[in-house]
């Protein structure tokens, strides 16, 4: 007599979920076809039958059939597997960035990419990765300034303690200066490289008008810019760039006390004392005027 499977036992519950699965346009293909394989088992239909009917193996409607039968709906999702061993892990982050510490080869004056896949002998793209990750960039350049200044501490908090807590009925600004702004007269206009490409051009030939200062006053409150320009530069840069200053003092009550920060980039302004070429920052009170 031939074989015959066991009855497949069902809930409604769960032939509802089942059918839900094999309508769902988001499910994956394999949950889809081991749902449709348990409907048709559940239908009363032999093995060989919903093999056929479903272009699927005999031991593969065997597999799931006994697996239902044993777990229910859990049984049809996929076992933990340990899939593809790690490659690129710690280690090699780690290995990444020991490298980047060590000289780069020879008529090379830093590391790039390709240069540190060849080393380690890794893919060039594991590297990027890992740069990405930590946020390393080999192509930039940053540079920034540090003052000598023993003083430079309690200056910068005296200057930045005005715009956090400025004084009660007080005007804060804050002054720059540009100076020995080259005034020049340059032809320029649009030209056709050899390669077609449209790039704008200027003449090698100029003709000077001399130097420009320009000077700016910002009310930090009011964010008003007052503005200043000399054709030629003063010996004293405070006279200059405070000079900007005076419109707003004299429009501020006598009740009101006047700030002003500003930066230097020489001895010449007078404030606090410090050697010739540093940068530092100067904080001082306006007089009142009227």
């Amino acid at each position: 007599m031939p074989r015959h499977a066991p009855e497949l036992e069902c809930s409604a519950e769960d032939k509802a979920s089942l059918v839900a699965i094999t309508k769902s346009r988001i499910e994956e293909a394999r949950a889809v076809e081991r749902a449709r394989i348990i409907l048709a088992c559940v239908d009363g239909k032999e093995t060989q039958q919903v093999a056929r009917e479903l272009g699927v193996s005999i031991p593969t409607v065997t597999k799931w059939r006994r697996r239902f039968a044993l777990w229910g709906l859990r049984g049809l999702g996929d076992q933990a597997r340990s899939g593809k061993p790690v490659r690129y892990d710690t280690a090699f982050r780690n290995r990444v960035l020991a490298l980047l510490e060590e000289t780069p080869p020879p008529g090379m004056s830093h590391w790039d990419g390709p240069a540190v896949a060849e080393k380690l002998d890794a893919s060039i793209h594991a590297v990027w990765r890992v740069l990405r990750r930590e946020g390393i960039y080999l192509q930039r350049r940053r540079s920034w300034c540090v003052s000598t200044d023993k003083e430079f501490a309690p200056k910068a908090a005296d200057v930045v303690g005005l715009y956090l807590n400025p004084p009660l009925n007080a005007v804060v600004l804050s002054v720059d200066e540009k100076p020995s702004i080259q005034a020049i007269e340059r032809s320029s206009g649009y030209v056709e490289t050899d390669s077609g490409k449209v790039v704008r051009g200027l003449k090698s030939t100029y003709k000077r008008h001399g130097t420009l200062n320009l000077f700016a006053a910002l009310e930090s409150a009011l964010a008003r810019l007052r503005r200043s320009s000399r054709s030629s530069r003063s010996g004293r840069i405070s006279a200059a760039s405070w000079s900007a200053c005076w419109p707003i003092n004299r429009k501020t009550p006598r009740s009101m006390s006047s700030w002003i920060t500003t930066h230097r980039t020489n001895g010449t302004t007078t404030g606090w004392r410090s050697s010739k070429g540093e940068s530092s920052f100067i904080s001082r009170r306006l007089r009142p005027v009227g």
